[in-house]
């Protein structure tokens, strides 16, 4: 008989699988705590904006706390011999553990043999000499930027305003032929070959069959996520439909992964058999909006009832909650959301609004948040915060003064 589960259990089964069962570290955070966390994950999504800080660090911040910085920095673009993550597209641009480069090399090979599809092969195929020109580029000249290329050619629109020559590098990126060495100035990528940046011990591991890599890749993503739609665990390392399919009754078959239903989910789930299920969950974070927690925005609000959205790109006057929007994570349950904005010049933290949700009240969520609030200033290093003094939680943070 297939294991039927409440909504609340799936709730705490996902949140224990996300690192939120356990406390935070006593004392000081070390390189240590970093990896095991980006270990449980399975990958950090990288992103650019940096309206308070950049995306890849702020989980470890929600599961870390205070944590330095240059822990991540080191491993994702230090020294080769320090290193213990590279740069691929997993889900969107990612940050993974270095074990993970055998698992995607099935993807790397499509590319190479021109299976895979979008842009990035359509150029391929209409350039291929020009790509060549610059691989033997990088190959003589060393770690290059796109914009450090003798002949970048004319921007051509769609991605990003992107030229051939960051077109060329970026098919070289998504073949594994190079990878990226290190992040520069505004967060430009600088790539060089792959053989040069990647530990030689990680070069040297066996490649595994395409099946037995998407299997595995699933289950990374079932113990990342401790229960999941098949699309959730697709999602996680954007996985092919056909191929998602196939490996997950294969799983299920072995016993890998559990068929279960779930209270209110309208889809059938999957369980990791060694996830954790806690009675009970004592969690406080501020969630980044691409945290693997809740970057599937139907997975969110199937299992927090929380509709998120994120409000960069909706013009000013429709923005409902703000630009650049947290959740709060309060036990078991996403209670409200703040709008951040760091002012590195005036050393603050703007905390344009704040939002509760539904039904909670103000006088339990304000403290613990402004609490979670001041740590995250003090972890970006600014000095002072400002709060709203309208809405619920405002005037809430009103009457507790300083």
């Amino acid at each position: 008989m297939k294991l039927k589960l409440s909504a609340a259990s799936a709730r705490r089964i996902a949140l224990a699988a996300q690192g939120f069962g356990i406390g935070r570290p006593d004392g000081t955070v070390n390189r240590g705590h970093v990896k095991r966390i980006i270990d449980r994950l399975g990958l950090l999504q990288i992103d650019s904006v940096n309206v308070l800080a950049r995306a890849h660090y702020l989980p470890l911040f929600s599961r870390l706390g205070r944590y330095d910085s240059a822990h991540l920095d080191g491993m994702a673009w230090g020294s080769r011999s320090r290193r213990g993550l590279f740069e691929f597209w997993a889900h969107e641009a990612s940050l993974l553990p270095l074990a993970l480069h055998p698992l995607l090399r099935w993807r790397m090979a499509r590319a190479l043999e021109g299976t895979s599809k979008g842009t990035l092969q359509q150029f391929r195929r209409e350039k291929a000499t020009y790509i060549e020109d610059v691989r033997r580029q990088v190959e003589a000249r060393g770690p290059l930027a796109a914009s450090e290329l003798a002949d970048g050619g004319a921007k051509r629109g769609p991605w990003w305003g992107w030229n051939d020559g960051k077109l060329a590098l970026e098919w070289l990126f998504f073949a594994g032929i190079v990878t990226t060495a290190t992040r520069r100035g505004a967060f430009e990528r600088v790539y060089d070959l792959s053989e040069r940046v990647l530990p030689a011990e990680i070069q040297s591991l066996s490649t595994p069959s395409t099946d037995e890599a998407q299997r595995e890749l699933l289950r990374l993503s079932a113990r990342a996520l401790g229960i999941a739609t098949e699309f959730d665990l697709r999602d996680y390392f954007r996985l092919p439909v056909a191929d998602t399919k196939a490996r997950l009754a294969e799983l299920v078959e072995a016993g890998d992964l559990l068929s279960v239903d779930v209270e209110g989910w309208s889809r059938p789930a999957y369980l990791d058999p060694a996830a954790r299920q806690p009675r009970r969950i004592e969690a406080r974070a501020l969630l980044a909006p691409f945290d693997p927690l809740i970057w599937e925005r139907d997975r969110t609000e199937r299992i927090f009832d929380f509709f998120y959205r994120i409000e960069i790109y909706t013009p000013v006057a429709k923005r409902k909650h703000g630009y650049y929007v947290l959740p709060f994570l309060l036990g078991d349950r996403l209670v409200g959301r703040v709008d951040l904005k760091a002012d590195r010049p005036n050393s603050k933290l703007l905390v344009p609004a704040a939002h509760l949700e539904p039904g909670v009240a103000a006088r339990d969520v304000a403290a613990p948040m402004r609490e979670e609030l001041r740590l995250m200033a003090d972890w970006l290093g600014l000095e002072n915060m400002t709060l709203p003094r309208d809405g619920d939680l405002g005037r809430e943070w009103s009457r507790m003064g300083k």
